[in-house]
């Protein structure tokens, strides 16, 4: 053979060669694709890889376009609705909250037919003493799945009752995709009185000697703070109160993402405050009375929602920067549940202007996936444009849109600006993030349309 033949033959065997090891790479490739397609079938496998996927897209997000740096400037344009005008005017103007000597609770309706009690209590202090340190137990501890600390933290306290389920049954009702950023304490409410046999109550302006009254009967105490993380910054989180100390100040939490941790009582004020100082009981029917002596007046859900008004004003008097902003938010909150809308638009208004004086590192941007009451305070006043420009904001510095209550606020300020088309496409995203949706879906009927 001829060197020239030689060559050739090289070449072509090169090649030969060259196109079977690139088979051979093509077919690994797929093997290894497959075998991670399989292991991601795997739920705790896909929940963690899940955990690293969204915190790696979140902070590449932030770094190109940090949420903090941008600000919500309301227009403060609309007229209040002619329906919800007549309404208030209908109201009578809401007293400052005092002592009353008695005060008559009518408990929830049960579906016992035989349990419907109705008592009178006095509001004074009881004159038992509770100890000094209390510790419950019983509850059956759960580390969450990223982004599941309230369907975790509602299991956790349903398991004190005997309640034998976990946070995968609950989320499939309250959160059935895991990028809904946020389940609402009424949410969790509502599960509590539709799928179980227990019941419960949610307040607002709850403080510690509250909660160690509780703790002390029996009752552990969920409420929703505030959370200061080193890299992600301010969010919003679930915790449940099992145990308090006044030796050493502190209550302690089995802490769905932290473990179980010690806070002291100013610290937890603080952050608690941060969400209106609501908080979540839940017990069994019989044990409703208990309850009711234990919270007095604030049973009563007018005398609660005006105490917890009250206490707005003394924070927004006292305090400055970003608890300033918490202190107006809330109670732009607070006149929402009162469903004083213009009132709450006001104090709204006026928690944007002191987020704007916040250093950009230190601005609580998540607060609009906890709390949406600016959408309802700016939608009932016909500020239909800082509803969309809002709703626009949220979406804009939220790395996933997986925020089904701002679609749907954002469809209703388009349809109201007459732009039915975006208003349908609006609802249909919400259902996209919370499946068969009753809000979205009768958002669509009224359209006229199908869900």
């Amino acid at each position: 053979m001829t060197n020239k033949n030689t060559k050739k033959f090289r070449r072509q065997l090169n090649g030969k060669n060259s196109l079977r090891w690139l088979w051979i790479i093509l077919a690994a490739a797929v093997a290894v694709v497959l075998i991670l397609a399989a292991l991601y079938q795997i739920p705790a496998i896909q929940n963690r890889a899940y955990f690293y996927v969204a915190k790696a897209r979140a902070r590449v997000q932030y770094f190109f376009r940090p949420p903090g740096e941008k600000a919500f400037n309301p227009s403060g344009q609309g007229t209040l609705m002619p329906e919800v005008a007549a309404t208030l005017t209908a109201m009578a103007p809401t007293p400052t909250p005092t002592q009353v000597e008695t005060v008559t609770a009518t408990p929830h309706p049960t579906r016992q037919a035989t349990f419907t009690p109705t008592i009178t209590f006095s509001p004074t202090p009881t004159s038992t003493p509770i100890p000094r340190a209390m510790t419950l137990t019983g509850i059956k501890y759960e580390r969450q799945l990223f982004n599941n600390c309230g369907p975790t933290n509602l299991a956790m306290l349903l398991s004190y009752w005997g309640w034998e389920g976990d946070q995968h049954v609950v989320e499939k009702v309250i959160k059935p995709l895991k990028e809904d950023r946020n389940v609402m304490p009424y949410e969790m409410l509502e599960y509590v009185n539709t799928q179980t046999s227990l019941t419960g109550v949610v307040r607002y302006g709850g403080n510690i000697d509250l909660v160690k009254k509780l703790v002390a009967a029996g009752f552990p105490v969920l409420i929703e703070r505030g959370y200061m993380n080193a890299k992600e910054g301010w969010m919003g989180h679930y915790g449940i109160i099992t145990t308090y100390d006044d030796v050493v100040q502190k209550v302690r939490i089995p802490d769905s993402f932290l473990g179980d941790i010690a806070l002291p009582y100013d610290l937890v004020s603080m952050y608690w405050n941060q969400f209106d100082g609501i908080y979540l009981v839940i017990y069994p029917y019989e044990r409703e009375e208990e309850v009711i002596n234990i919270l007095g007046p604030q049973w009563d859900a007018d005398y609660n929602l005006r105490y917890a008004l009250e206490q707005t004003a003394d924070r927004i008097s006292t305090l400055e920067d970003r608890e300033l902003f918490f202190a107006w938010y809330s109670r732009g909150n607070i006149l929402i549940e009162m469903k004083d809308y213009a009132g709450a638009a006001e104090a709204y208004d006026k928690a944007f202007a002191v987020y704007e004086k916040i250093p950009t590192t230190d601005r609580p941007w998540r607060v609009f996936w906890y709390q949406t009451g600016p959408f309802f305070a700016y939608f009932y006043t016909a500020r239909y444009h800082d509803v969309l420009n809002l709703a626009n904001y949220v979406l804009d510095i939220t790395p996933e849109d997986a925020i089904p209550e701002t679609w749907v606020w954002r469809g209703r300020a388009n349809k109201m600006l007459g732009n039915w088309p975006a208003a349908e496409s609006d609802f249909r995203k919400a259902l996209e993030w919370h499946p068969e949706w009753w809000v979205a879906e009768s958002e669509l009927i009224n359209m006229g349309l199908t869900p």
